[in-house]
């Protein structure tokens, strides 16, 4: 018999100035102990509104973990690949590697991005970058729910996306008064982003409405769980994250994820030394387009 779940932590993150100037805001969407949080490192929302030609970000360096993006609106990425509003993309930084993010245009973009922790076998693995179209993600609407699926398997689909840490990433959206049960696997750490609307969530009935982070509780079983929902008047637009905790402790400093401080210092050292290479100019195999 499948558990039922319910949210046992909601909050509303503020908005706060983003690092690329006065245009950009972000909210600080997974907040907390990474025990509670495991395999969620952290989620910024960032909400760009670009005013001029002033070129903003740059050439940075990650590892330890995997970086998830869902680009909400507008455009974004390198010379290899550019995402578009609801595309997809997972980079491994694994055993490190250096990206470029500059924007030196007028643009408009909100961009939701993750950082997973790596399994500790598989925290060094080959660097790689996944892209997932909007065109070629899974989608099913029925009895008014509307699901896009990016990684892992809900409700009949399965995404493409290879992954070190069992994850699945939704885009669900609720007509008015439309009712669901989604099914997720019972020891899966689970949270829901609300950006637009609200629904009643769980068998206990909570509310949970736009730009709140509702968390489920979770359990050490094995098995499935349902989570039971019904939109309101407005209907509901979130996004699903539910990962299966690696059971690990992390070191964090900056942009990297490690095991211990020993990790950090080496990586440190190591981007300083010109040991990482560039995302854009790995080979094609560590390239992968869905």
């Amino acid at each position: 018999m499948a558990t039922n779940r319910k949210l046992v932590r909601v909050y509303t993150p503020n908005d706060e100035p983003g690092f690329l100037g006065p245009d950009h805001k972000a909210r600080h969407i997974v907040r907390g102990d990474f025990k509670q949080t495991d395999p969620f490192i952290l989620l910024m929302d960032d909400m760009l509104d670009k005013k001029d030609e002033e070129p903003v970000g740059g050439e940075h360096p990650h590892a330890g973990f995997e970086t998830v993006s869902l680009l909400l609106e507008g455009q974004m990425g390198d010379t290899k690949h550019k995402m578009k509003g609801g595309d997809f993309q997972i980079m491994t930084a694994g055993s490190g590697i250096v990206h470029t993010e500059t924007i030196d245009r007028i643009a408009r973009m909100r961009l939701l991005q993750l950082w997973l922790n790596l399994p500790k076998k598989d925290r060094w693995t080959t660097p790689r970058v996944q892209d997932l179209s909007l065109a070629n993600t899974p989608k099913l609407s029925e009895n008014g729910v509307s699901i896009t699926l990016y990684s892992g398997t809900l409700a009949g689909l399965t995404s493409p996306i290879q992954n070190f840490v069992p994850l699945i990433v939704a885009d669900i959206a609720l007509e008015p008064s439309a009712t669901t049960v989604l099914d997720i696997p019972v020891d899966y750490n689970a949270f829901l982003y609300v950006l637009y609307g609200n629904a009643k969530v769980g068998e206990d009935e909570q509310l949970l409405s736009q730009d709140q982070v509702g968390w489920l509780n979770i359990s050490g079983e094995e098995g499935s769980s349902e989570l039971k929902m019904m939109a309101g008047k407005d209907g509901i637009r979130f996004i699903l994250y539910a990962g299966q905790p690696t059971g690990d402790t992390i070191a964090a400093r900056g942009p990297f994820i490690g095991d211990n401080a020993d990790d950090l210092a080496r990586l440190y050292q190591e981007y300083r030394q010109g040991k990482m290479g560039h995302i854009a100019n790995v080979p094609e195999g560590q390239r992968i387009l869905l």
